[in-house]
Formats: structure tokens, C-alpha cells, sequence
């Protein structure tokens, strides 16, 4: 497998469909205002948080019902024109880029919470509900949605990639936690899979085929996710380390004795001092453990002293504990603006990003192998990690004029991605394939594999207008 260096050298087979004005002029008709060829509309739906460039979609139709969806694509379809869902554009793998051009479809404005049942653990919402809405809106009931991917995303989009991010030690991913969809296929038809059930032996689970899926197989208009109790207390601590292996070797050990840990991150001194600058924090520049404790005042107080002991017990010091709702969200916000801050330290660049996840055992072997590969390289990089599954993120920062900066970058990748499959990992804990990984997605799944999902494409998208030229290639 050759390092990919550009997005050309990614999917060399691409090549742009034309959009018949029939459409745009059917689209116009249909939606009205609700449709725009405007550039700057057009632009903007055109690119996410990756480092590719792509020509922009065609047209942006803003959706404001699964209705309104149904029948873009099925305009969309007699057309044989591509479709891209959009929600906020928080894609780090180039999801949202109209690589084949066609029509962007944006959720944003289905944002609606349609039903809250408390009793049952279980909410239903469009597809443009985020995060931070969502959990907004359930806080009374006692109830919350701990899937938190750093970026106030749509739930939507982190159904398609099948999020997870800082709480996923604890409470899973997006997987685990979506109970039911309602998507629109290929066709234009509106199919619903799952139930508000906590299990189900019903035929093909269908949800889980769309779960992670990355708009290739439909759009998901609606989701219903799993809610959990309000811990009764809460408590989050910072740990410094004189080195990136001891605060690993403590994650390997705090997940092995099988402490019910909350989130468990892993920052290094490169990136806090990023983070200080951006956030006006004075951490201490070291690498360190953020970390977060659920459940009774008495289970809480017993995970916090056991994880001290084990963090002591590998140089762990300076231990800073902060149990209010405040000063838990200042350490939460400097960790989500991490990425914010280190592309501020470099005015113009842009990330590449990894998201490798390995057994937690192989954790260490992987991770600091990595590093020392990148601080030989020269290049500017931030490091941090969800490390108590194994997932840690690499952003190599570069300038996107500079193809020796993008080369140095894509070696690293590459050699990262090699490393962890060796080490029985994947090449994407979280961030999803889209256009960056596909070469990587061959080697670590396998040839037989891959066909096997472009016969499930090819079946459920026969005209491959559904997000094409994304996971694989046709």
C-alpha cells in the first residue's frame, strides 16, 4: 500500500458528474427558498475539517423534514446525480466533499427532539439535533447522552460515522447506544429499522449496517439513542506524569482492574502548551491524565483513591481535582479545543489527522513508537487520546501549500496505521474511512471483506448516488 499523499493519489478513479440544470430547476421548483446555487452556499457545504479541497456541490437543499429529503433524492435519482448529507461539517476524513459533484443535503434545520421517554431510557430526534441540544433538552428528566465526540456534532452525522470520543470507556460508542433509524434509501423510500427496544432477534440488523455507514447507504433523518441517569456525583481530576509512558502504563492498569472509569485522556506536554496559550490556562506542561469519575458520592471517592494510588505508584504527581460543574467544564473545554488550539499555533495550517485504536494492551507499543517517528520528523503536531480504549489522534500540522509537508505527514500516517494493524488494531477508532482511509480500509479488512460491502452498495444503491467515491472505491 503506497502512503497517499493528495487527494488525487486517494481516489484517482474519480471523475465529476454533470448536473443537468432539469434537476436544478426541478430542486428550485420543489424547495424554493429552501434550495440555493449560491457559491458562497455552495462553498461552504463544500468542505469540512480535512485538509482536501474539492469543486463544491452543485446545489445545497436544506431539508426541514424526512419529507423534504425523500424527494430530493428522488429527484437526485432520476438523475443519477450524487447526494451528500451535511449536518455541521465537523468531518475530519473529507466525508462532506462533493468528490463526484451532485447536491448536498443539509439537516441542520431538522432539528427537533420528537419524543423523550424517560422511563424507558430512550429519545427520538431528527437527524439535526446535536449533542449539546440534545442533552439541553432531556437535563430535566434527570437524564443525559454521554456520546461526546468533542464537537457539538449532529447526531445524525455521528450515527453515519458511528461516533464515540471521551466518554466512550464507560458508556460505548454510537454502536451501541442507537436503538432505531429512520432513513431514506437510495430510491427515495422511507424505511424505519430497530425499536425502541433494548434488544431484538428480528431479521438483518439493519440498523447496525447503517450505523457507520457514512451517508453510502442512505440518509438518516431520525435517530433513537439510549439515555442514562445523571450521575449523583460527579468528579474530574488532572494527573502529571514525567513521561508519555507512565501516564499509558497507568491507563493500562486502570482499565485491567476494571475501575469503572468515566473518561481517562491523555494529553502531552506539546499540546498543553498549545492548549494554555489558547484557553489562558496554566496547566502543568507535562503529559497528562484528564480524568472523570461517575456514580454514588461513595463509588466515587473509592475510584478517585484507587486511581491515585496506581497513578502514584508510576510518578503520577501534581494531582488537581475539580467537582464543579465549572471547573469541570474549563478542563472539558480546553480538552475539546484542543485541535482549535494547535491550529492557532500555526496561523494557515491545516491537520491531518490519525485515529488509530489498538487492544489496550499494545497500547504503549504503538504510542511511543509513534511519537518518537514524529518528533524525529521536524514536523509540528499535537497529540491527544481517548487512551482507556486504546484510541489515540495525531494532527500533524502543515502547511497545505507545501507537498513535502503533506508527504512527511501522510508517511507518518502511514506508518501509524501500519503499526496498529500489526498490533491487531484498526486504522479508524471513530473518525469513519471517508476518503483519507480507503486504501487502509483494504489492508485491514481484507479484500474479500471490501467486495463484500460493495455488493451490499451495489444492492441498496445500484445508481451509486449516495455519497459516492467514500469507504471504497466502486
Amino acid at each position: 500500500m503506497n502512503a497517499p499523499t493528495q487527494m488525487a493519489h486517494l481516489v484517482p478513479d474519480i471523475a465529476l458528474r454533470a448536473v443537468p440544470q432539469a434537476l436544478l430547476d426541478a430542486l428550485k421548483a420543489r424547495f424554493k427558498d429552501q434550495c440555493s446555487t449560491a457559491l458562497v452556499v455552495r462553498e461552504q457545504h463544500g468542505r469540512d475539517e480535512s485538509s482536501f479541497e474539492a469543486p463544491p456541490p452543485a446545489a445545497v437543499v436544506f431539508a426541514q423534514s424526512t419529507t423534504d429529503v425523500s424527494d430530493a433524492v428522488t429527484l437526485a435519482a432520476q438523475y443519477e446525480v450524487p447526494v451528500i448529507p451535511f449536518g455541521v461539517g465537523s468531518s475530519l476524513e473529507g466525508h462532506l466533499l462533493a468528490v463526484q459533484g451532485g447536491i448536498s443535503i443539509d439537516v441542520s434545520r431538522m432539528n427537533q427532539v420528537l419524543s423523550i421517554n424517560a422511563e424507558d431510557l430512550t429519545v427520538t430526534v431528527q437527524a439535526g439535533v446535536t449533542r449539546k441540544q440534545l442533552n439541553e433538552a432531556v437535563k430535566s428528566t434527570g437524564l443525559f447522552f454521554p456520546i461526546d465526540p468533542g464537537a457539538d456534532a449532529t447526531i445524525g452525522g455521528m450515527s453515519a460515522t458511528r461516533a464515540s470520543g471521551t466518554n466512550a470507556v464507560r458508556y460505548g460508542t454510537m454502536r451501541e447506544n442507537v436503538l432505531a433509524l429512520q432513513v431514506v434509501t437510495a430510491s427515495g423510500e422511507v424505511i424505519r429499522t430497530g425499536t425502541r427496544a433494548k434488544k431484538s432477534s428480528a431479521g438483518y440488523d439493519l440498523t447496525r449496517l447503517m450505523v457507520g455507514s457514512e451517508g453510502t447507504l442512505g440518509v438518516i433523518t431520525e435517530i433513537t439513542v439510549k439515555l442514562y441517569p445523571l450521575p449523583e456525583a460527579i468528579s474530574a481530576a488532572v494527573c502529571s506524569f514525567s513521561s508519555i509512558a507512565d501516564a499509558v502504563q497507568t491507563t493500562i492498569e486502570i482499565i485491567q482492574l476494571g475501575v469503572p472509569i468515566a473518561r481517562v485522556e491523555l494529553i502531552d506536554a506539546n499540546t498543553i502548551r498549545m492548549v494554555n496559550a489558547h484557553s489562558k490556562l496554566t496547566l502543568n506542561e507535562a503529559p497528562m491524565l484528564l480524568m472523570e469519575f461517575h456514580g454514588s458520592p461513595a463509588s466515587v471517592k473509592e475510584q478517585a483513591e484507587t486511581v491515585q494510588e496506581i497513578a502514584t505508584d508510576h510518578g503520577g504527581q501534581s494531582f488537581e481535582w475539580a467537582s464543579t460543574p465549572e471547573e469541570r467544564t474549563k478542563l472539558w473545554t480546553a480538552r475539546h479545543n484542543a485541535y482549535f488550539a494547535a491550529i492557532q499555533s500555526k496561523p494557515g495550517c491545516r491537520a491531518i489527522s490519525t485515529d488509530t485504536c489498538v487492544p489496550i494492551s499494545r497500547l504503549a507499543d504503538c504510542l511511543l513508537t509513534s511519537i518518537a517517528e514524529v518528533d524525529a520528523s521536524g514536523l509540528p503536531y499535537f497529540l491527544v487520546g481517548h487512551v482507556g480504549d486504546g484510541n489515540f489522534h495525531f494532527g500533524y500540522l502543515i502547511d497545505p501549500a507545501s507537498t513535502t509537508e503533506r508527504a512527511t505527514a501522510e508517511a507518518l500516517n502511514h506508518k501509524l496505521v501500519a503499526r496498529a494493524l500489526a498490533l491487531e488494531g484498526t486504522c479508524t477508532g471513530e473518525h469513519g474511512v471517508g476518503l483519507h482511509k480507503m486504501d487502509f480500509l483494504v489492508t485491514e479488512a481484507g479484500a474479500g471483506a471490501v467486495d463484500m460491502m460493495r455488493t451490499i452498495k451495489r444492492a441498496l444503491d445500484p445508481k451509486n448516488i449516495m455519497n459516492p467515491g467514500k469507504i471504497f472505491a466502486m
